[in-house]
């Protein structure tokens, strides 16, 4: 993706908010009933998840990759490293949060 890590560990933050809130709001929107289990529904969340494998890796690993490639291999290193490191921050602040807020409640 990028050489800066902290941006790509946003990129990933904001994928996964933006699929959380297609799939929170988009029923409500379009009045689906969520009780209309199909065939469809299984097929649709196993292909989300594999999309989702393949834009995550993308994010994660295509810059390293590349820079391992290159001869680079320290920095690819350190980039997927800081990268994973910021994502992981990211995510206890997420849990933090969630925590709290369903303490308070």
């Amino acid at each position: 993706m990028t050489n800066k890590p902290l941006l790509n560990a946003l990129i990933a933050t904001l994928y996964i908010v933006t699929v959380v809130l297609l799939l929170t709001y988009v029923p409500k929107i379009t009045g689906a009933n969520e009780k209309q289990d199909n065939i469809l529904a299984p097929i649709a969340m196993l292909s989300l998840l594999v999309l989702s494998v393949a834009i995550m890796a993308y994010i994660f690993f295509f810059q390293p990759i590349q820079m391992y490639l290159d001869g680079d291999k320290r920095g690819a290193v350190s980039l997927f490293t800081k990268t994973l490191l910021f994502f992981a921050i990211i995510t206890l602040v997420v849990f933090t949060a969630a925590f709290i807020i369903s303490y308070l409640s």
